[in-house]
């Protein structure tokens, strides 16, 4: 777990990770574009599917701003490659199945539901901006309005 929160201004941890398709993405490699790193909790869940397409249908907006948007979750690059096709979402999903990207980004949480506390991904977005600092965050986001928000951002 992350034992310091991010704060703006901050190096964004760097990784690499498989995405949809068999690809692999290296945050590094986007340095010179703004990203947009966006984590949900799970593929296919009504909250995660609304906050995917309102990205997908902002999509081009964030591209006339070069900025890059990712998605991460724990699912795996399988569910992910579902899950892309079924909502024709055009950017990559990156696979954090180990959570090692949501810790590091202090995203991997104790969570309760029905009174059964477990682990898993808070609701967050990290703007990282073109030399690779944290730009802005994002935590316990509601859906409703947050790519719009996020887009005023970048």
């Amino acid at each position: 777990m992350s034992s310091v929160p991010l704060k703006i201004g901050a190096a964004a941890p760097d990784f690499t990770a498989p995405t949809d398709g068999g690809g692999s993405v290296r945050l590094k490699d986007l340095r010179g574009k703004q990203v947009v790193l966006y984590f949900y909790p799970k593929d296919n869940t009504p909250g995660c599917t609304t906050e995917s397409c309102d990205f997908r249908d902002a999509h081009a907006k964030f591209e006339a701003k070069d900025a890059v948007i990712l998605g991460v979750s724990p699912d795996s690059v399988k569910s992910h490659d579902k899950f892309k096709q079924k909502f024709e979402l055009p950017f990559a999903l990156i696979s954090d199945e180990d959570h090692k990207i949501a810790e590091a980004y202090g995203v991997w949480q104790e969570k309760s539901m029905y009174g059964r506390k477990y682990m898993g991904i808070q609701r967050s977005t990290f703007v990282i901006d073109e030399k690779g600092k944290i730009a802005a965050i994002y935590d316990k986001v509601k859906v409703n309005g947050h790519v719009a928000d996020v887009l005023n951002k970048v």
